[in-house]
């Protein structure tokens, strides 16, 4: 971050926000003109990216002023009708100088199926996000829109919009930037563990001390705060229940303790199923015949037997177009 006299260099911030708009383009997180990015400058001024201008193609001279009500106060360019959803966020947490909005794909993709990130999977991503929710969906560009976040924000710095894609916030652009970059990469990583099968978890006392690790990074967790670092981390979310009335519901990333009170059968219990079922359906693809239901699946139901030849049937294509 750049500063002059102890303000902020506004033309290098505007040259920095137009980097991180061509990060976020060459990423494939905002196509065509999708996204906006925004700065706190002063207490009422606020630095945001124009509508209708591909993120990876701005110029400094692009990039529009706001007061803290949405209101233009200079600029050539339009300003975003989305830029309501950050000011949100900025009035909501003064400590927010940067925020970022885009449509990363897969994070996005959890959004679309209203599928909660799932913890205690991967260090990195519980030391640097932690918990992540996911907002309602409402029309964008509206007030209504902006405040679905509201009772979100105040305990984490990302959230995904139901729907529609992600906003995370920082202390500056390249903070708010770098969660955009880490839900997307974590998203990645657990759907292609997913077609690898089950994903495994550590237990709560491991998710516990990642926890613990982060006051001496300098890092808020809003756990720690509430005295919920010893409590049930890994299949419970802090934005489950007690925030709004939209509560996501896991399906393809279940926690072993969620699959027990749901009555699904553990992953481990699938395996034979699921071998005997992969040799059955290749067999029905390579001879275009119908799939029969192999001898250890002769216990499922018809409806269950039916969704798990559809999940290897997806998971056998995959394969082989991959092979192609």
């Amino acid at each position: 971050m750049s500063y002059a006299g102890g303000q902020f260099n506004e033309w290098k911030l505007r040259e920095e926000m137009c980097e991180i708009g061509r990060r976020v383009y060459a990423k494939g997180f905002a196509a065509a003109n999708d996204g906006n990015i925004s700065f706190r400058l002063d207490e009422n001024r606020v630095l945001c990216t124009p509508t209708r201008v591909s993120k990876g193609y701005m110029k400094p001279d692009d990039l529009c002023i706001v007061d803290l009500d949405g209101k233009q106060v200079s600029g050539k360019k339009k300003r975003s009708s989305e830029i309501l959803l950050h000011l949100t966020i900025m009035k909501t947490r003064p400590d927010v100088r940067s925020v970022v909005h885009c449509h990363p794909p897969h994070a996005t993709a959890f959004a679309v199926a209203h599928e909660p990130i799932p913890k205690c999977t991967m260090p990195e991503f519980e030391v640097f996000l932690g918990e992540v929710a996911i907002a309602p969906y409402e029309t964008p560009g509206t007030q209504n829109f902006a405040d679905t976040i509201i009772p979100y924000i105040k305990d984490t710095d990302t959230i995904l919009l139901a729907n529609h894609g992600t906003v995370t916030a920082g202390s500056d652009l390249q903070d708010a930037y770098f969660k955009t970059e880490i839900i997307d990469a974590y998203c990645r990583i657990l759907l292609l563990a997913r077609q690898l099968g089950p994903v495994q978890y550590y237990s709560d006392a491991k998710a516990a001390e990642l926890i613990k690790i982060k006051p001496n990074l300098g890092i808020r967790d809003v756990r720690l705060e509430k005295g919920l670092e010893n409590c049930d981390l890994c299949a419970n979310s802090l934005f489950q229940k007690g925030y709004t009335d939209f509560e996501p519901q896991p399906h393809a990333f279940l926690h072993p303790r969620q699959q027990a009170e749901l009555g699904v059968s553990a992953p481990a219990a699938c395996d034979a199923n699921t071998n005997a079922l992969v040799d059955a359906v290749v067999k029905a693809i390579s001879g275009g015949g119908a799939v029969s239901a192999p001898a250890p699946a002769a216990n499922l139901s018809q409806d269950q037997f039916e969704k798990l030849v559809h999940t290897v049937t997806d998971q056998v294509m995959a394969a082989l177009a991959a092979s192609r």
